[in-house]
């Protein structure tokens, strides 16, 4: 999963970056409106997480997230939104949800709340659920955990980020692009080595559990239940 959090508070950016980098996602951080339009134009989230009282850029002076919401809404970006904000009245609740949000969550909130929140936002667009199944491969996508005829397989971040994105939902083809855009940001893109290179030991890893990782040549990969 790869977000957008606009926020410009220091603190609370560094401790919602840490902790959505903790439940397994890829977070890009803008702390103001100029580079929260330029990063969300130009990649693609799973989810954006949004303050409304933010720097229009870093020398001039504020603005509204709302406004930012409302163009790219305009422009037909559906991206689930999520707004964090102090702003937590009625009034400004139905304001923010009329623009185009997909939830919000008043300040001060809870850090597993939020990964949750965003978990429902992300599951409900891509219309799967949790903890799905192919062959004798069990994952459960919210607790990050993996397993083969109900035994954990243990595997490590990065390829347990490859195999989210491969079960998103499962059956479905993912491109090369597609998923070095997931699980990269803009301080440490993935490349296609790296890539190819995971997707050779989760193949290895996978042996024996009825489910493949199969190249779909000029495509990317599906993951599928192997043939009896």
């Amino acid at each position: 999963m790869r977000i957008l959090l606009v926020e410009d508070d220091a603190v609370l950016f560094d401790i919602i970056q840490r902790s959505l980098s903790d439940a397994g996602m890829r977070v890009d951080c803008a702390q103001d409106l100029a580079i929260a339009r330029h990063f969300w134009a130009a990649q693609s989230y799973d989810a954006v997480v949004l303050d409304l009282n933010l720097p229009l850029s870093h020398d001039a002076g504020r603005g509204s997230g709302l406004d930012l919401l409302k163009n790219m809404r305009r422009q037909g970006d559906s991206t689930p939104v999520l707004i964090l904000t102090a702003r937590n009245r009625t009034d400004e609740r139905i304001a923010g949800l009329d623009a185009g949000a997909d939830d919000y969550l008043g300040k001060p909130f809870e850090l597993a709340e939020l990964a949750a929140r965003l978990r429902a936002l992300i599951r409900r667009r891509q219309g799967s659920i949790d903890r799905v199944t192919v062959g004798r491969l069990c994952f459960d996508r919210s607790q990050r955990r993996v397993y083969v005829n109900d035994v954990e397989l243990f595997l490590p971040a990065r390829e347990l980020d490859v195999l989210c994105e491969l079960f998103s939902p499962p059956g479905r083809a993912v491109s090369k692009k597609d998923l070095s855009d997931k699980l990269s940001d803009f301080a440490d893109m993935l490349t296609d080595n790296a890539l190819e290179a995971f997707i050779s030991r989760l193949r290895k890893k996978l042996t024996g559990s009825g489910a493949s990782i199969r190249t779909l040549r000029g495509i990317g990969y599906r993951v599928e239940e192997e043939s009896p």
